[in-house]
């Protein structure tokens, strides 16, 4: 075997090592069996898969503890779903180095295939409740930016001389539209049977309406200049929907562009649309302020 091969085979071993030791400490904190189960078979096979490394260069190798405390950390935060997907997409890198030891040792080819189709099959039927209620909180991100976003940039020109009533009068809309949603949402789950809780969705489209409107309200009150706040408002607009597309595109392997540009145009056209009313508005009424 030359230092080449052996070097990819060691680096395989690693991986393998690595990945078992992140499933396992992920298998940890799961409360429901059926997914705890599903990653106490990943790493399983994961660790059958080291050995089978191991065996071939009569070496040992030590896990990545930096990458085990990194996804561990991301599964807590972000859901375990997410973090194992995310963890899958920084493994082309492996599957190339898999194909090239399986051209040597064509009895290896099994733990390619493995990697492949199994892992991926065990990882469809995990269940995070996060990701069952994604929709609820699409549905509270996305019209809380929409609304918000055209409220406040109507109310930044008609209210310019007054930043604290902007920030009030958004706050007060904030609140209401939130809680308004959030009793649509569960409305709306009552009447379907997909096994979502009403209660549950509710609480997801809400807090993500509020968690949205405290974002964009913040600089009104931090802020004297109402102009240079409403640019900080959409910039967080624009920042909120790409970090919550990045999300759904790696946990739900959906297209993150096409969901984020549209997200972001809605929004923005609507804020854009909506400062032009508010002048108009101004204008017609008569009002100074």
């Amino acid at each position: 075997m030359d230092q080449a091969l052996k070097e990819k085979i060691n680096h395989a071993q690693r991986n393998e090592l690595t990945e078992a030791l992140i499933y396992r400490n992920i298998a940890s904190t799961l409360p429901k069996d059926n997914d705890k189960q599903i990653m106490l078979r990943i790493a399983a096979d994961e660790e059958r898969h080291s050995q089978v490394w191991a065996e071939m260069t009569g070496e040992t190798q030590n896990p990545n503890r930096l990458a085990v405390w990194w996804y561990t950390l991301i599964s807590r935060i972000f859901g375990y779903t997410f973090a194992i997907k995310l963890m899958e997409m920084g493994e082309e890198g492996a599957q190339e180095n898999y194909e090239s030891v399986a051209i040597a040792y064509p009895q290896t080819r099994s733990i390619l295939e493995d990697e492949q189709r199994h892992e991926d099959e065990l990882v469809n039927m995990l269940d995070e409740e996060r990701l069952r209620y994604a929709g609820s909180v699409v549905l509270g991100l996305n019209d809380a930016l929409v609304e918000l976003t055209g409220a406040l940039a109507g109310l930044t020109l008609a209210l310019h001389t007054q930043p604290n009533l902007i920030a009030l009068s958004g706050l007060i809309t904030g609140i209401a539209a939130s809680l308004s949603m959030a009793a649509s949402e569960y409305l709306a789950t009552s009447q379907e049977a997909d096994g979502k809780h009403p209660l549950r969705a509710a609480i997801y489209t809400g807090v993500a309406y509020i968690f949205t409107v405290a974002a964009l309200i913040t600089p009104y009150l931090l802020l004297e200049n109402p102009f240079i706040s409403l640019i900080i408002a959409l910039t967080t607009a624009v920042i909120i929907i790409a970090i919550f597309n990045y999300y759904i595109s790696v946990a739900k392997g959906e297209d993150f562009k096409h969901r984020f540009l549209e997200m972001s145009i809605l929004s923005l056209s609507v804020a854009g649309f909506s400062f032009v009313i508010g002048y108009f508005i101004r204008i017609w009424l008569g009002v100074e302020v």
